[in-house]
């Protein structure tokens, strides 16, 4: 099942669909795919059925404005899972691997009052000069739990989506040198979407930890990156599995992997001459694809003027 978030109008009501070849069968206008969730799949088995021989309405997909397929989640977490991308960094800094990045899947919470959905603009956040992207997958749970197996863990997933981790670098350093972790660098925005995909969709593609489905990302048309959602080293389940200890997740919940081998600005510049790889301006156009689960698009846009606390 591929599942959308989606509006008539700009300022239309977020309405619930199926997408069915290239079309949006659509439930009700009281549906929304959070309310589909808290079970083992049976809501949105049946939904599905209904959306696909019995919709409320039908539109072409291309005439609907997407949103995130959650758009208000419970919370975000974003994970660090991906081996080269974290060893490039570090060794870019004169730092070896951390023996704990093995042992521990690290996450910090990130903000769901700040989600984007495809085709939405971006604003450079206040203060910043360095604007990145982040070239990752999301899961969203569907069921709740704590204390989770990663094998219970895997099971509560609903589906996966691509996800763009927004990041302003030089507000990003300065934190981090607080020991406080990502803050304001961050919570600006993060673009989920363009729809959530249920895992029996991908299950074809299953390798190691994960699924073979390549993941790209465009800047103004040329590709920046690409890898594979194959190359993460903790599973989903692990993640989760870790999320939950000693708490619950909840369905709803955002789940990132974290970023891919050259999937971010900030990685390419390491590795590569920087001036090739500029931070994001206003009017660049950075679109993300994961192979089965889409594109997202989004343009970036002036922020606001920063203003100063004293």
């Amino acid at each position: 099942m591929r599942w959308v978030t989606f509006r008539r109008q700009a300022q239309g009501l977020d309405r619930v669909g199926l997408v069915v070849d290239a079309q949006v069968h659509a439930l009700a206008e009281e549906a929304s795919l959070l309310g589909l969730l808290g079970d083992d799949g049976e809501r949105l088995a049946a939904a599905a059925e209904t959306a696909r021989h019995d919709p409320t309405d039908v539109f072409a997909l291309a005439d609907v404005a997407l949103r995130a397929p959650i758009p208000r989640p419970p919370t975000v977490r974003d994970f660090y899972a991906f081996e080269q991308h974290v060893k490039t960094a570090r060794k870019r800094r004169g730092l070896e691997m951390n023996p704990d990045w093995y042992e521990l899947p690290v996450f910090y919470f990130s903000n769901p009052y700040a989600i984007a959905g495809d085709g939405e603009d971006i604003a450079i956040p206040p203060g910043s000069a360095e604007l990145d992207f982040e070239l990752e997958v999301a899961a969203i749970i569907g069921r709740g739990g704590a204390d989770l197996t990663p094998e219970e863990a895997e099971q509560r997933i609903a589906g996966y989506c691509v996800m763009n981790d927004w990041s302003a670098r030089d507000v990003q350093r300065r934190e981090m040198k607080l020991s406080m972790g990502p803050v304001k660098g961050k919570d600006f925005a993060t673009t989920i979407g363009p729809m959530l995909v249920t895992p029996d969709e991908i299950a074809d593609t299953r390798s190691g930890r994960a699924f073979d489905l390549t993941m790209t990302a465009t800047v103004n048309g040329r590709e920046y990156s690409r890898a594979s959602l194959k190359e993460i080293f903790w599973s989903f389940g692990e993640m989760i599995s870790y999320a939950s200890r000693g708490t619950r997740v909840e369905p709803g919940d955002v789940v990132g992997s974290g970023t891919c081998g050259t999937g971010c600005i900030l990685e390419l510049a390491l590795v590569h001459d920087g001036e090739a790889y500029p931070w994001l301006r206003p009017g660049d156009e950075v679109v993300l694809t994961v192979d089965h689960l889409g594109s997202l698009r989004n343009r970036i846009v002036a922020g606001s003027p920063l203003r100063r606390l004293r």
